[in-house]
């Protein structure tokens, strides 16, 4: 065995000093955020009350569409608030076919708080489509920190991104 050289042990400790610091920086600041599966159960959808402004009783039409809700229960197991979680379904009608082709993101559910939460989504469904439908692969993903900009407390919300009643 060869001694080691004062040089050589320098390296090695810079290293290891470099290495230890870049750790302990990347955890203390604020960097990409990290994606975050929830635990998604007891989903169903429903026409949407008669009352409720997304249905737009006004506007049927044979060429328009139906509102309908996407509701369920969301299980948050950390212990931090979930911001920006998006919902994603399979939703099939009668026949088959997807009600919302070539789209598996059906919604956004803002955040969510750790343990458990309901949900509920708007959802424009072509007029038309045969029921019932059947509703799968329900997932929510959010993430750490915030992705998009917020609406500020003093803002006001349209009637159709209030909580559904």
């Amino acid at each position: 065995m060869q001694p080691v050289s004062g040089k050589s042990l320098k390296t090695v400790l810079g290293l290891l000093l470099g290495l230890a610091l870049g750790l302990i920086l990347w955890q203390l600041l604020p960097g990409s955020a990290m994606a975050a599966e929830l635990q998604v159960g007891q989903v169903h959808l429903e026409p949407c009350p008669t009352a409720d402004p997304g249905s737009q009783s006004g506007l049927r039409r044979p060429a328009g569409a139906s509102c309908y809700a996407l509701r369920g229960e969301v299980l948050n197991p950390g212990r931090q608030t979930v911001v920006d979680t998006d919902v994603f379904a399979l939703i099939l009608d009668a026949s088959g076919e997807p009600v919302l082709p070539n789209r598996s993101r059906v919604g956004s559910i803002g955040d969510v708080p750790p343990g458990r939460s309901e949900f509920a989504l708007r959802l424009a469904v072509p007029a038309g489509t045969p029921g019932p439908f059947q509703v799968s692969k329900v997932r929510a993903r959010g993430f750490s920190s915030p992705v998009r900009m917020r609406v500020g407390p003093d803002e006001e919300k349209l009637p159709l991104e209030e909580a559904l009643g």
